[in-house]
């Protein structure tokens, strides 16, 4: 009995020496390396924007409005004169900031409601009608709804994010919960009365995280996409705050006159979606044991 028992624990030891072995086959796969550095490269002058960026993002210079790239503005000037390159960096770290928010906040929590849903038979049913109602409403109609109730800005585009990633990590969630709790070693802590707590925890939950990690590292580029659309419709970042999403909307006024205004950012976002579901499809190919034969 105390081996069945063990099973969740020997799992993860043969995870743990597995993980170099994963590493190396996702390093194999060049598509995803060179996104992984391009994210990679992305996020650091994120973090690291006072020290990257060549000017203030938010100087502005009227005498230098709209210049065309190149020169000292390597990327040119909005349509106030502030450097486009400055304000990218800037306004990476909040897009990825948001991001990365909705991602982690939503995958707890519809996490937590899908493995309970799996876990207590009783929830299960008053869970999924929550996540079905949540399903009903798109982050767009949410993040309209904020704004309205609590004026837009980041944290409207935050709660949005949030409600819209719930629903389908609780159902990915429940999934793989449900798959788990047919394993042996379930029945085995309970007939051992191991507590509720320990038995969602150590072996339910520690045996879907990998499954809930590659859904969000799949849904993360989805989210920043969605963001950055709120952001471009005036309910997230207000001026003169950096965000992608809203330098691409202040740029649209001027596509005839100066269109390196908004390309540029549009270009960026396209640039760390394509890099994020790539590197999220790697992922998934890597820890899925079904495409590995």
């Amino acid at each position: 009995m105390s081996a069945t028992l063990d099973a969740p624990a020997a799992l993860a030891a043969a995870g743990e020496m597995s993980r170099a072995s994963l590493l190396a086959r996702l390093g194999r796969d060049k598509v995803a390396a060179v996104a992984a550095l391009v994210l990679l490269a992305v996020v650091l002058a994120a973090i690291f924007a006072p020290l990257v960026s060549p000017f203030d993002p938010y100087a502005i210079d009227l005498t230098n409005v709209m210049a065309a790239p190149g020169g000292a503005n390597l990327l040119g000037t909005d349509s106030n004169g502030r450097d486009i390159l400055s304000r990218l960096i800037y306004g990476s770290r909040n897009t990825l900031m948001l991001g990365l928010v909705g991602v982690i906040v939503g995958g707890f929590l519809g996490g937590v409601m899908g493995i309970l849903a799996a876990f207590y038979k009783r929830l299960d049913g008053w869970i999924m009608r929550i996540v079905d109602v949540l399903l009903a409403f798109p982050a767009i109609l949410i993040g309209l709804a904020v704004a309205a109730i609590a004026g837009a800005g980041m944290m409207a585009v935050v709660i949005a994010l949030v409600v819209a990633t719930i629903p389908d990590v609780a159902r990915v969630a429940r999934g793989a919960a449900i798959g788990v709790m047919e394993q042996e070693f379930i029945e085995a802590g309970r007939a051992l009365g191991v507590s509720d707590t320990t038995l969602i925890w150590r072996y339910l939950t520690l045996n879907c995280i990998s499954t809930i990690f590659v859904f969000l590292t799949l849904r993360f580029g989805q989210i920043i996409l969605t963001g950055s659309a709120l952001s471009f419709l005036g309910m997230g970042a207000q001026p003169p705050t950096a965000e992608l999403g809203m330098m691409a909307a202040q740029g649209r006024d001027f596509l005839f006159m100066a269109p390196h205004i908004a390309t540029v950012p549009s270009l960026a976002i396209f640039v760390i979606v394509l890099c994020a579901n790539l590197l999220g499809d790697a992922i998934r190919d890597v820890l899925d044991p079904r495409l590995q034969q």
